[in-house]
């Protein structure tokens, strides 16, 4: 038998003025509710607590077998009733969704009155099967085990709620549909969208006659009794609404949590219901003498009050029949009853007290389903209700210290309650000398503190968490410290916290880092260097590792650096820049967070880079991070080191590596070609930080992962006037193997360097260009002479004895120029003519 409590769901009632005993009656439209008698219908009007007025009648064409409303308007149908009988079979049996074809049943259907357009909406789908095969023995009359009661029950939204109470669309979406059908001790609640599952099972208390499924009630009716029991139809429908429930962001009382009866309210000789709305219609049929005397609560009642009602019957009762509208109260008020109730366990750990909390919880839910038909300050009345309700739950389960006790962060969450508001809520007394507190708590704390709340606790209450986790969970107690919430505990209770750690036993790098902080905002800088100088850099950055935000917080979606990582930057700034990338590589950071962590460190603004980010992003390279977009990487890099170069800006701090640094740590920097030595050897004016930004991005172009041909166009600031400038151009175009226009431009602007470049580059496939190409453009320049006569002069030599090692005789007198002086070019001719041939 399921628990049941005596709330009173039901409100005023009232009997509705009919003038013939109904037939079937049913609810429709705004507001109206119709009554057949034989061949005639009464339409009345039914408007909240006012008396049910007469609204008019009309005659049907024959006596009314079933009544029925639609949205089209039409109010009313004659159809003939098919037999109720039900075979029953020695074998139960369920078939759930499509398995349900194998049945055998056959169904056909018939399009009778329908349009043919509409004929093709129409489509046939198996959703269940299920055979009975009940101890007929136990009944006294067939009647005891009949079928009753089969309805299809659609939950629809309108518009998805904001935590404001607005709605984001009007658009009308099916959530979910449920199938439910009883025998008179027993009704079985199914969903039926995705998938066919069982629910919920009803056990009545007795022999039911009719049943009516609501989304917030089932409501059954006894010869004697009519009965309320909770359904879990919101809960059902909360899981297919919105992905993020059962999470630690939302939560829903489970749809396997058993149901319960909210009221048995005695009426005399009940025989039909109906549900329309938020009334309750109710056909009743009895004889004055026979009504029972008080009858008795049921053994596991659980109640304050008594069950019964005294109804005035009034004189039309003397014929022996009544048609009663019964409101049900609002869900809010229902609402704050069933917590009331609830507080009868409120000192007690029991599941009772969370049971009719959830109750209260999913009761609201379901009013809240379809938000379109509220109105404006019912919606925020419920919303309100909803919120206290998630912090009732998140109450509960923050005392138990049970599997569930998860569920404590989702119904906090929900319930828009601060930390400092659930910790005023927290039961902070001591029993038998110690002080306990349970997991739920525990677990809801310490996730708030890792989530970057923006809420800062004051020092009272940020000394209690601190103690709460001392006791419970001491090896949280470095990592609660270091959140942002934390930021008003007394630096001197928190030392005194760590300190206790150290003396129990529980010493780690953690710690030590923790306590290095806490030294620093109490201003003992010695305490501080003992602290960091008891591990090695490789501890320590590990250590940075399990607890980021000793360096790096957030607060309102800002990245802020702490006061340790402040202090860092001016002492250990290689540590510093050591743990952001082992941040880095364990997932703990962002790439563009980290930038911008290093900007605010550095206060510099979003367009300007200081030196220490330059140094994280080389630290990246040398890393080989499996994370990072070399080629993006590249571009940082080298738009850096070209903008510094283009201003003669030099870096804001000493960079932490040099250009031969980076050369030996890391392939990704590759050894600077000998020739491009010899172009910047003629700029003496150059200082070391400006030669260091050269040198880095001269080894960048000269590595082998640079896609050279993506920073040809960032190369305009770069001007090929300087010798800098110069050396950067020619090397891209190098790389882009246009040989014979960097031998032009080195001619012209630097002919001492001409022949290195021409030993490192004009090789293999290109040694042809030393003939082709440089020997008839010295030779072109000599004849014109100038400043650059003994450059080009000796270049030349150096040349001529390349070629005439390359080639054969008749080859290499085919080269020189005709009109040039035999007496230059004889020492050459003789070296190549006694050549000793290859073999």
């Amino acid at each position: 038998m399921v628990q049941l409590y005596n709330l009173h769901p039901f409100g005023s009632q009232q009997v509705v003025p009919c003038k013939l005993e109904p037939d079937r009656f049913c609810g429709g439209g705004r507001d109206a509710l119709f009554v057949a008698a034989g061949c005639k219908v009464e339409a009345f009007a039914v408007a909240g607590q006012e008396l049910c007025q007469p609204r008019c009648a009309f005659s049907t064409l024959g006596r009314v077998l079933r009544l029925a409303y639609s949205e089209a308007g039409i109010s009313n149908e004659i159809s003939q009733l098919e037999s109720d009988d039900f075979v029953i079979c020695q074998k139960p049996l369920e078939l759930l969704g499509e398995k349900s074809e194998q049945s055998g049943l056959s169904v056909t259907l018939e399009s009778t009155g329908l349009a043919d357009e509409k004929r093709k909406y129409s489509h046939f789908q198996h959703l269940l099967y299920r055979r009975f095969a009940p101890d007929i023995s136990s009944y006294v009359l067939s009647d005891d085990i009949k079928l009753h009661s089969l309805q299809l029950l659609p939950i629809y939204q309108t518009g998805s709620l904001t935590s404001d109470g607005k709605n984001l669309s009007q658009e009308k979406e099916l959530l979910s549909l449920f199938c439910f059908f009883s025998l008179p001790h027993v009704g079985y609640l199914y969903m039926v969208v995705k998938s066919v599952e069982l629910m919920s099972v009803y056990q009545y208390p007795e022999k039911s006659q009719q049943a009516v499924l609501t989304p917030q009630f089932l409501h059954v009716i006894t010869s004697n009794n009519l009965q309320c029991f909770t359904v879990r139809c919101s809960a059902a429908a909360a899981r297919e609404e919105d992905p993020y429930m059962d999470t630690t962001l939302k939560a829903c009382p489970p749809v396997s949590m058993d149901v319960c009866a909210l009221r048995i309210q005695l009426f005399i000789g009940l025989k039909a219901i109906c549900h329309f709305k938020n009334h309750i219609i109710l056909l009743t049929k009895a004889e004055p003498e026979a009504i029972p005397e008080r009858r008795q609560s049921p053994k596991r009642l659980l109640s304050r009050k008594d069950t019964s009602v005294k109804i005035k019957i009034p004189p039309v009762a003397e014929a022996g029949w009544n048609l009663y509208i019964v409101n049900t109260i609002s869900p809010v008020q229902l609402y704050k009853e069933m917590v009331d109730y609830s507080n009868t366990y409120k000192t007690v750990k029991t599941q009772s007290c969370i049971h009719l909390l959830s109750e209260a919880h999913l009761l609201v839910r379901a009013a809240l389903m379809d938000a379109s038909q509220l109105e404006p300050g019912e919606k925020a009345e419920l919303l309100e209700a909803f919120k206290e309700s998630c912090g009732h739950l998140g109450d509960c389960y923050s005392r138990l210290d049970s599997q569930h006790s998860h569920l404590t962060l989702p119904y906090y969450k929900m319930s828009g309650l601060s930390m400092a508001e659930v910790l005023a809520r927290t039961d902070w007394t001591v029993e038998d000398g110690l002080q306990k507190y349970e997991r739920g708590l525990i677990f809801y704390i310490n996730h708030s503190l890792y989530e970057n709340l923006d809420e800062e606790l004051n020092e009272e209450l940020a000394a209690k968490v601190v103690q709460m986790f001392y006791v419970a969970e001491p090896k949280q107690v470095p990592h609660i410290l270091c959140s942002p919430s934390m930021k008003n505990i007394n630096p001197l209770t928190a030392m005194s916290y760590l300190r206790k750690l150290d003396t129990s036993g529980f010493s780690s790098i953690l710690v030590t880092l923790t306590k290095a902080a806490v030294a620093l905002k109490m201003g003992d800088l010695d305490m501080h260097r003992n602290e960091m100088k008891s591990h090695s850099e490789m501890k320590l950055v590990c250590g940075f590792i399990l607890e980021p935000r000793l360096l790096i917080q957030q607060r309102k979606g800002q990245i802020v650096p702490t006061e340790l990582a402040l202090h860092l930057k001016e002492t250990q700034p290689g540590l510093l820049v050591a743990s952001v990338l082992g941040l880095q590589k364990n997932n703990k950071i962002g790439i563009e967070e980290a930038d911008s962590f290093f900007k605010v460190l550095c206060a510099k603004d979003e367009d300007t880079i200081p030196q220490l980010l330059v140094d994280f992003w080389e630290a990246q390279l040398v890393a080989c991070l499996p994370d990072v977009v070399l080629q993006e990487l590249f571009f940082k890099l080298t738009s850096q080191y070209i903008w510094r170069l283009s201003k003669r800006q030099p870096p804001d701090t000493t960079p932490l590596r040099t250009s031969e640094d980076l050369i030996n740590a890391c392939s990704h920097y590759g050894l600077i070609y000998p020739w491009v030595h010899v172009v910047i050897s003629s700029d003496s004016l150059a200082d070391k930080n400006y030669t260091e930004d050269l040198s880095k991005l001269q080894s960048l172009i000269c590595g082998p992962s640079f896609d050279i041909a993506s920073i040809i166009p960032f190369l305009e600031p770069l001007s090929e006037d300087t010798i800098a400038g110069l050396s950067v151009h020619v090397l891209c175009r190098t790389r882009l193997k246009e040989y014979e226009q960097c031998i032009d431009i080195l001619l012209e602007r630097c002919p001492e360097a001409v022949i290195p470049y021409a030993n490192h580059e004009l090789k293999e496939e290109n040694r042809t260009l030393w003939w082709k190409k440089l020997l008839p453009e010295l030779c072109q320049r000599i004849k014109c002479g100038g400043e650059k006569y003994q450059l080009y002069l000796s270049s030349l030599k150096e040349t001529l004895s390349i070629v005439a090692v390359e080639l054969e005789l008749k080859d290499f007198m085919n080269v020189l120029p005709e009109d040039g002086t035999a007496t230059f070019f004889l020492p050459y001719l003789l070296y190549c003519s006694r050549k000793k041939p290859l073999t």
